[in-house]
């Protein structure tokens, strides 16, 4: 059976586009790469100020990505499929595992607006005082900022890499005037590059910056295409509880049926009338324990 496509879409073309000279250069010296970066974030700001953007999905999906980097610096086999299924799989009781714990602390970092409170619930293990002495280690411009925290907490706790960049993202998303950490550092980071000190460590994060604000703007563009298409089958969907499970659809990454507020066979007929009606996709490539998401 085939569906007529929805006809409340946007125009992407509308969004900003990354400009071509940001991701084509390749430069070497310090302050041409700081300016790419600057940039990059510039235009990624310009993006995230737009109201086509879902921006809770998009946070949920760069906190996957983040979590997935954190797990490899680690040397831990998991990979984005094995950590939806760690957090969105689990039963009442059950503990996520070390992965599971990882996307669970940026999931959590990027949820609520940024605070001392909303980190020290993404990061349990330490005190309040700690996360807001490191928060407040930087100084100067953004990514400087950034790269200050960094290396403050991993000079004192080599091994906390993950407080380290969470704060490290909060630290920026602070100095841009954002109101949600953005993960962007972890994703453009290499394991050796958390080795690095001083003007070595701000010119790595100048780079994972600019990479990932790149990707980041265009996930953004891909989403916002994928949440108008969802808006716009909405009104013909006529489950009981519909509504409120297109709005869940819209600020996670990956949903389980299970976690819509319907009956299990119609949460499940729903995510399959969505995937027909090209609103969502089907994450896991499985036939059962399946997951969902825009």
């Amino acid at each position: 059976m085939t569906f007529a496509r929805p006809e409340h879409s946007i125009d992407t073309d509308t969004l900003p586009r990354m400009p071509a000279w940001v991701t084509s250069a390749r430069p070497e010296a310090f302050e041409d790469v700081a300016f790419l970066s600057g940039a990059a974030l510039n235009h990624l700001h310009l993006v995230l100020g737009r109201e086509e953007v879902p921006k809770a999905v998009l946070r949920d999906r760069l906190a996957l990505r983040a979590a997935e980097a954190c797990v490899g610096f680690s040397g831990r086999p998991e990979r984005a499929p094995e950590l939806r299924d760690a957090i969105h799989l689990l039963r009442p009781g059950d503990l996520p595992g070390p992965a599971g714990e990882t996307y669970l602390a940026w999931r959590r970092a990027v949820e609520r607006p940024v605070s001392i409170k909303a980190l020290g619930r993404a990061l349990p293990i330490l005190e309040l005082g700690q996360i807001a002495t490191w928060l407040d280690t930087g100084k100067g411009a953004p990514v400087t900022r950034a790269a200050m925290a960094l290396d403050a907490v991993l000079t004192e706790a080599p091994r906390a890499e993950v407080p380290a960049l969470i704060l490290a993202d909060a630290a920026l998303a602070q100095a841009l005037g954002w109101d949600h950490v953005v993960p962007l550092l972890a994703a453009g980071l290499k394991r050796t590059d958390l080795r690095k000190r001083g003007d070595d460590l701000r010119l790595a994060c100048h780079r994972a910056v600019t990479a990932s604000a790149v990707e980041a703007a265009r996930l953004a563009v891909d989403l916002a295409r994928r949440a108008s298409l969802l808006k716009g089958v909405a009104p013909k969907l006529r489950a009981k509880g519909a509504g409120a499970a297109v709005k869940i659809f819209l600020t996670q990454d990956a949903v389980a049926p299970s976690a819509l507020p319907l009956p299990d066979r119609a949460a499940r007929r729903l995510c399959d009338r969505l995937v027909d009606l090209g609103a969502v996709r089907e994450l896991t490539g499985r036939d059962t324990f399946r997951l969902y998401g825009v």
